[in-house]
């Protein structure tokens, strides 16, 4: 590296820690910033989301810690005997307690800091949503180098859905880093092949995603895709042994989910009651269904930059762009899955699809900044700039002027005043 070169790459870590204190500071759930707490005198900087009310899911994810809390880690075949002897007996569908370790994690953070199990879990939420904005950065950084990684921090530092995740007790945000992380890690054993310590990695993570939620089907379907696609693309190396994690990571997941559940038939009841009972939720009827493009429809009302540049990006793909026809892939793979799912959709689900959008979105600003033929470096800070803005401004309308809660398309038309 040169001199003005390493000059250059100091001031992005400089910008970057900037860039990653706001991500964080927006992160931070409103609780941190109660009167008399270290951050109080900054408190009315922070946008606090309009909906502060506990929703349906939060109550039910709550009860799961707090049965934690009073009955220990031992109870809990119990407990998912408990949640099948209830959703037998009701007409709609509830979360299962099999989404153990966002519910593990709340009963941690309970015991070690000694909060509430709601904010407890809300403070889980957050913390996992900065570890994938840092997850993020990191990615970008191995791909493509401290330029690019400083331009996708500030895309994601101010996602809206990744701010509005970071403010509920939902689990979206947190299966969103293991998708996330599995999605590098097959990324970094497909070009550094044999290397246990890749793999090991890899491994866990896909064991991780699958004891967070059942939508690690939906990440799994991607990433089988996409060592199927490496025929073809070649990103890198298909080995024996990764195919040989690929399948361990999920079974040894299960494995533990089987454990927790008290044996196989309870954890294949619990699957079952939630799939049969989903389908006949009048509120799933009226908000999750819709046509196959549905996702492209909320996703333009939500980040509408951030889509247009990444559909732009993606008609202009060859061969040589391995890292955009990756995420490129990854998302299609996971979308096709998921727009399919009879009155399954909602925006929450896609919270994994945001850095790779933002991925391809950057690299669609690079190429319009090239256009230019001086000051190309500084057009693309210019544009970053505007759209990270323009992206912020979309949570304030979203989530603090409108009491946005449940990311489906009545309420984001109802928060933009498209509907009134």
């Amino acid at each position: 590296m040169t001199e003005p070169q390493s000059r250059l790459s100091k001031i992005n870590i400089v910008i970057l820690a900037f860039i990653l204190a706001l991500g964080i500071f927006l992160r931070l759930p409103p609780r941190a910033f109660e009167t008399g707490g270290p951050l109080h005198s900054i408190a009315a900087l922070h946008p606090n989301p309009a909906y502060m009310r506990m929703g349906f899911d939060e109550g039910l994810y709550r009860d799961y810690v707090n049965a934690l809390v009073s009955e220990g880690i031992r109870s809990y075949p119990n407990i998912v005997k408990d949640y099948i002897t209830a959703q037998s007996e009701l007409a709609n569908a509830i979360l299962p307690p099999v989404r153990f370790l966002y519910i593990f994690t709340g009963y941690v953070w309970h015991s070690v800091f000694g909060c509430e199990a709601l904010e407890a879990l809300r403070y889980v939420a957050a913390f996992f949503s900065v570890l994938t904005l840092g997850l993020a950065v990191t990615i970008t950084w191995r791909l493509r180098g401290s330029t690019w990684a400083l331009g996708i921090g500030a895309l994601m530092a101010f996602a809206p859905t990744q701010i509005h995740m970071s403010q509920h007790a939902l689990i979206d945000g947190v299966f969103t880093f293991w998708a996330l992380l599995s999605l590098w890690l097959l990324w970094e054993n497909l070009r550094a092949t044999h290397d246990w310590k890749w793999l090991l990695a890899y491994g866990v993570a896909l064991a991780l995603l699958v004891i967070t939620k059942e939508n690690s089907f939906f990440v799994g379907v991607a990433l089988l895709v996409l060592l199927l696609a490496n025929r073809f693309l070649q990103f890198g190396t298909v080995t024996r042994e990764l195919l040989l994690v690929t399948i361990a990571g999920p079974l040894l997941g299960v494995a533990i989910l089987v454990f927790l559940a008290g044996g196989l038939t309870n954890l294949i009841e619990t699957y079952r009651l939630l799939v049969s009972k989903a389908s006949q939720t009048p509120v799933a009827i009226l908000t999750g269904d819709g046509p196959w493009y549905r996702y492209l429809a909320d996703l333009l009302l939500v980040s509408p930059v951030i889509l247009i540049l990444a559909l732009g990006a993606i008609f202009r793909l060859n061969r040589a762009m391995k890292p955009e026809l990756y995420m490129s892939i990854f998302i299609a793979a996971s979308y096709l899955v998921m727009c399919n799912v009879k009155y399954g959709m909602n925006l929450r689900y896609a919270n994994m699809w945001d850095m790779p959008l933002r991925f391809l979105a950057f690299s669609q600003i690079v190429v319009l900044a090239s256009l230019a033929k001086r000051h190309q470096i500084l057009i693309t800070a210019v544009m970053v700039t505007l759209v990270a803005t323009i992206e912020l401004r979309q949570y304030y309308i979203l989530a603090v002027q409108y009491p946005l809660y449940e990311l489906i398309t009545e309420h984001l038309v109802s928060a933009l005043h498209i509907l009134k």
